[in-house]
């Protein structure tokens, strides 16, 4: 891909500080964006305003900064752009309707689970509320099995080929959450198409997420991306690292040891690196003859 259209980009929930597992997410799509002579963004994902944490994102930013990543444009933030996502779903019409099911009903409904291993839903809304159901979330109709744009498949760059069935491994899935806030798939595909991102690199857990947004990328015209997922990196039970498993913040006392480690876990050979600038040269040339030429 030329330099003058890739456009990379990381984006963090601000809901506590950079840690281990998203360095490496954020030093793989710093280096694939530099690789291939694009743009890296910055965004800062708190749609979920419930979990922002204050102070997390202006910390991130810093962090970041102080281990020579800076963005290379504005730095959009998710929970200003509300009104966006608001016309995306007025742009999806019919496809996208109220649902007033509760978890439990949806559970109690046994009709498979999703990929995800979330209850698959049933579908009870999809022709219109129940007598005395009020709307709790909103969902959009995916295609029937069998159906054009049921079976979505994508090249990843890391993983390879993939296929995942809409109808059977995910269902109608929600657009808007029963709090008002909007959810993570419909804003993503917003924000990606926005600042056109060309490239998505991020971690693994998020691959189940990836036929969602293409399948909404088609729906609202939006070009579709190329996608690379990383491998997580877990901690001593063999958990995500996170913070919600009490993931630590970065060492900034030790910056070049800290880049070091999230290189290493990413398979580049950057150890014997004098200082950052070092670094920098030895992980790029890395992730170059890894990704430079795909």
């Amino acid at each position: 891909m030329s330099g003058s259209t890739y456009v990379g980009r990381f984006a963090p929930s601000p809901s506590g500080p950079l840690h281990a597992g998203s360095l490496v997410a954020a030093l793989a799509s710093f280096l694939d964006a530099r690789v291939h002579k694009g743009r890296w963004l910055l965004r800062i994902e708190d749609i979920d305003e419930t979990r922002t944490v204050a102070g997390a994102a202006e910390d991130i930013v810093a962090t970041l900064a102080a281990l020579d990543m800076h963005s290379d444009g504005p730095i959009l933030v998710q929970s200003q752009r509300k009104a966006r996502y608001q016309l995306a779903r007025e742009a999806l019409g019919s496809l996208a309707y109220p649902c007033g099911c509760s978890r439990k009903e949806i559970a109690d409904s046994r009709v498979g689970t999703a990929s995800d291993g979330a209850a698959l839903y049933p579908g009870t809304c999809r022709h219109g509320l129940a007598p005395g159901k009020t709307a709790r979330t909103l969902r959009l109709r995916v295609p029937d099995a069998g159906q054009a744009g049921e079976l979505v498949r994508f090249e990843d760059r890391w993983l390879g080929p993939q296929v995942q069935h809409l109808a059977s491994e995910v269902g109608d899935f929600v657009l808007q959450r029963a709090d008002g806030f909007w959810a993570y798939q419909l804003a993503v595909v917003v924000d990606d198409a926005e600042q056109g991102v060309t490239d998505i690199v991020r971690g693994a857990d998020l691959l189940d997420s990836t036929a969602r947004q293409i399948y909404l990328q088609g729906l609202l015209g939006y070009p579709t991306p190329r996608y690379l997922h990383l491998p997580l990196l877990m901690n001593e039970v063999g958990e995500k690292f996170s913070k919600q498993n009490g993931a630590q913040a970065l060492d900034l006392a030790r910056p070049l040891e800290q880049l070091q480690q999230a290189a290493g876990f990413l398979g580049l050979e950057t150890g014997q690196a004098r200082d950052r600038a070092d670094f920098w040269t030895r992980a790029l040339t890395g992730w170059q003859a890894r990704f430079g030429g795909r």
